[in-house]
């Protein structure tokens, strides 16, 4: 069996409690802590019938490596893998609507990704082995529950990967700011993956040719760039917006 792994934070670990409470260990909380959000949170771990310890705020903040637990932690096993990114593809019945991110390293705009992307309801999220951020537990606590439903599949060879979407028929829509079509001129309906960069650096090149197409957010400020994760819910939205308009 995998080793026991930490999430914080009322959102990570709430979903985690309601989605595979078996899973969990044995929750730490902050006893000195009695607002309304800690009792009701209590509760539904009493309710759960789950293992709890009272930590106070110093052993919270070691045992999640960070000081923004807001009192609770949780020990938890790993979930089972998501089957094979064919395999999740193959079990689709609705167009494919996917983010794909190249050279996102930092855990807070990963998590911050993340979580936009499962309130877009995007399908998926798709992102190189050797030049991304894994999910750990900061990136947890930022996509705020995210990380526990959205599928994230880390894959060896990125520009090899959107050949192989692209041979599903999905589109693959790269985001550059010297693109000369807008998002907002843009058909997103059909089975779509979007492609974005970091912040500055941008997409690789061989993943910016690799795309079918290359758009551009319009910028009307003083601004040059969107970050990363703000990028991605102005595009999963558009796309959820003609879909929905397509519905």
């Amino acid at each position: 069996m995998s080793a026991p792994k930490i999430l914080f934070g009322f959102h990570a670990v709430g979903v985690r409690l309601k989605t595979a409470p078996q899973s969990i260990v044995e929750i730490y909380y902050e006893p000195t802590r009695r607002d309304a959000r800690m009792r009701q949170f209590l509760d539904r771990v009493r309710e759960a019938g789950t293992r709890l310890i009272e930590a106070d705020g110093p052993r919270l903040s070691k045992l999640a490596g960070s000081h923004g637990h807001q009192g609770v932690a949780a020990r938890v096993q790993p979930l089972p893998q998501q089957h094979s990114l064919d395999d999740f593809l193959d079990g689709l019945t609705v167009p494919p609507l996917l983010l794909v991110l190249d050279g996102v390293t930092d855990p807070h705009n990963l998590g911050a990704c993340l979580r936009v992307a499962d309130g877009a309801g995007a399908h998926a999220v798709i992102a190189p082995k050797d030049h991304a951020a894994g999910l750990n537990a900061t990136v947890a606590k930022v996509a705020s529950g995210a990380a526990e439903t959205m599928p994230y599949f880390m894959v060896t060879n990125l520009a090899r990967t959107l050949g192989e979407l692209k041979e599903r028929s999905i589109w693959c829509v790269g985001t550059s700011d010297d693109a000369p079509a807008t998002l907002y001129q843009t058909d997103l309906r059909g089975p779509t993956a979007l492609v974005l960069g970091a912040e500055g650096e941008g997409m690789r090149q061989l993943t910016r040719k690799t795309c079918d197409a290359l758009i551009s957010i319009p910028m009307q400020g003083a601004v040059e760039s969107l970050n990363v994760s703000v990028a991605s819910g102005v595009c999963l939205y558009e796309a959820l917006r003609q879909r929905g308009v397509q519905a």
